[in-house]
């Protein structure tokens, strides 16, 4: 059995497509990859508290400029690699029929889950969204808050809630929910993923090699199939 030799703090999103990435990297020779998924914002605090990761792939551009800041992010190596759209999930039998964003301010969603809106990624952009739309205030009291979107898809597929906020990337690997709605990309937040090489990296030569191949064709492909948004 090959020696594990990348460590990758990735976010949750990232998990099935990067999955099969890193399959392929290692079929074709490549190091072996170990992932640490979760939230980005737990991700970037474990870095910070020193924690030995070599890759950080954030789900959004504020987890990696809060890295930088503290320099823990290689010069040079930042990328915006991908980017994704919000979309309205419902459980796979619900009735609920959800045309736009304001149905979920109506009287029949009582309990939408969506990954904290004061610090995870989609939960952030999606309170943004809201605010900007003008139906937060409506929506706050009814939010159910989860640890990140594969979370908040867990509890829509359990019927916990009644509908929940997720990416478009992360409905499309389940059976067990639908999407209700799909928030426009043109009228959504910037959703945005940056990559990057983590300051003091203990397997920095391979890990460079790794941040590579996930910007090759090859990795781009698999992104686009798994319905992420790749960034020219």
């Amino acid at each position: 059995m090959k020696e594990i030799l990348v460590l990758v703090f990735a976010a949750a999103s990232l998990t099935d497509a990067l999955k099969e990435i890193a399959a392929s990297w290692e079929i074709a020779g490549g190091e072996s990859v170990v992932f640490n998924f979760a939230a980005s914002s737990l991700l970037a605090r474990q870095i910070r508290e020193g924690a030995p990761a070599d890759l950080f792939l954030s789900a959004d551009e504020a987890q990696m400029d809060g890295l930088e800041r503290a320099g823990l992010v290689v010069p040079g190596t930042r990328r915006s690699v991908l980017s994704n759209t919000l979309v309205v999930v419902v459980p796979a039998d619900s009735t609920l029929r959800i045309a736009s964003e304001r149905d979920l301010a109506g009287k029949g969603v009582e309990r939408i889950a969506l990954a904290e809106p004061t610090s995870v990624p989609v939960g952030v952009y999606s309170k943004k969204f809201f605010e900007r739309v003008g139906i937060w205030d409506a929506l706050a009291p009814k939010v159910v808050p989860t640890e990140n979107a594969r979370a908040t898809l867990a509890a829509v597929e359990s019927g916990n809630v009644d509908a929940g906020i997720v990416y478009r990337t992360d409905a499309a690997i389940s059976k067990h929910v639908r999407i209700a709605f799909e928030i426009p990309a043109a009228m959504g937040p910037a959703i945005s993923y940056p990559f990057a090489l983590v300051k003091g990296a203990p397997r920095e030569t391979e890990a460079r090699r790794f941040l590579a191949y996930i910007g090759s064709p090859a990795a781009r492909a698999v992104f686009v199939r798994y319905g992420f948004l790749v960034k020219d």
